[in-house]
């Protein structure tokens, strides 16, 4: 039995891979599979599109329509494959001394076929509680996928009472993680000669003092480390990782501007660098800016804001990912999931899921053949706690 739901779930995932759902693009065509094979198991379920009109994501259950259940919940987009070197189509699976290569095998379509795998071993059951099947969207990008879709919990419907998030974790229970805030900072100054600095104001010096600040507090976060000693690295971290500006050697800037990201540790106000930047723009850098040009102006933007997964010992999520896992500790994982939308709506939440993280957004990603085993193994001893 367990190979043929093996078989199963790695023909679901061939079948996932071969849509091309970089985050950029539509999910609208998988979801359209995934809804033709729900309604050939008579599987109840409901699609969710998001205000364009151009994804969606698809709310199933089964077992009883009601309160309490457990959300298997998993993203169908994925990361481009532009510029990487692949062995062979990414959005076609090949299977290889037992690993199965393509895009999103690993980061997450494995988890999300292995969920839809299981559902005639679910449907056979006699279920006391329901078990949901969560497919989102735009996990890559902002981590909004689902949240359309929480909104709706206990109004018409069901009202879960644990997530478990399948990123991938080589099935161990992960309780927490970190945040991430992602942000791009403007800087206006006046254009002059570079031989009369006086005349203008350069923006790109303003935003490389802004920067430089930025490492500074990072050094500070570095200096506060992680209290509980679980993450790698064990401090929050700051990254710039774009910065553009000018024109010219000879002229000062007018415009630059950065991207930036700020990744907290459980605890840590997700706004925490945001807020040092802005107190160091008003107090130094902002004021040297405009001894010449009154005019100069810094701006920055909040683009993502993802909360972070804080440790719930004992919680419903926790007890039954354990159970299922047979495992008794748990894991904390740097990189930010959709994890922290549900915990922040108020529903105990634990990530574990087959594979590893290490293979995520590689060419040749893969998925290791007995970690979807393993998956399966998980999701009966988690459905048999249901009974």
């Amino acid at each position: 039995m367990t190979t043929e739901r093996l078989e199963a779930a790695i023909q679901l995932l061939e079948r996932l891979v071969s849509f091309d759902t970089e985050s950029a693009k539509s999910n609208l065509a998988l979801v359209r599979d995934v809804e033709a094979y729900l309604r050939g198991l008579g599987v109840d379920f409901v699609t969710i599109p998001n205000a364009a009109g151009d994804k969606a994501a698809i709310f199933a259950t089964i077992g009883p329509m009601q309160d309490g259940g457990v959300v298997l919940s998993g993203h169908t987009d994925v990361v481009p494959v532009a510029g990487q070197v692949w062995s062979s189509d990414p959005f076609r699976l090949r299977r290889e001394g037992g690993r199965l290569y393509g895009r999103g095998a690993c980061d997450m379509k494995g988890f999300d076929a292995l969920a839809l795998a299981m559902i005639p071993e679910f449907q056979a059951l006699p279920l006391k509680r329901p078990i949901h099947i969560l497919l989102s969207y735009d996990e890559e990008t902002t981590c909004l996928g689902p949240v359309d879709t929480i909104a709706r919990f206990g109004r018409d419907l069901p009202r879960p009472g644990a997530v478990i998030v399948g990123e991938p974790t080589l099935m161990q229970v992960a309780d927490a993680h970190k945040s991430v805030a992602t942000y791009v900072t403007h800087v206006r100054g006046h254009e002059a000669h570079s031989s009369n600095p006086m005349l203008g104001a350069n923006a790109i010096e303003a935003a490389c003092a802004l920067v430089s600040e930025l490492y500074r507090f990072m050094d500070d976060c570095a200096a506060l480390g992680d209290p509980g000693g679980r993450f790698i690295p064990g401090q929050s971290t700051i990254s710039v990782g774009v910065i553009q500006g000018g024109t010219a050697r000879n002229i000062l800037a007018r415009d630059c501007s950065f991207n930036w990201e700020f990744r907290g540790l459980p605890g840590v106000p997700q706004d925490a660098a945001l807020r040092h930047l802005e107190g160091a723009i008003a107090r130094d850098v902002l004021p040297r800016l405009r001894r010449y040009a009154p005019q100069a102006a810094i701006e920055t933007l909040a683009e993502v804001e993802v909360p972070g997964l804080a440790p719930e010992p004992g919680s419903p999520a926790e007890a039954l990912a354990f159970k299922a896992s047979r495992r008794n500790a748990t894991i904390a994982v740097s990189y930010a999931t959709e994890a922290g939308r549900f915990q922040s709506a108020g529903i105990p939440t634990v990530v574990c899921g087959p594979g590893s993280i290490d293979q995520a957004h590689q060419p040749d990603e893969y998925l290791e053949e007995s970690q979807l085993a393993e998956g399966v193994a998980f999701m009966r001893r988690l459905a048999g706690e249901l009974r």
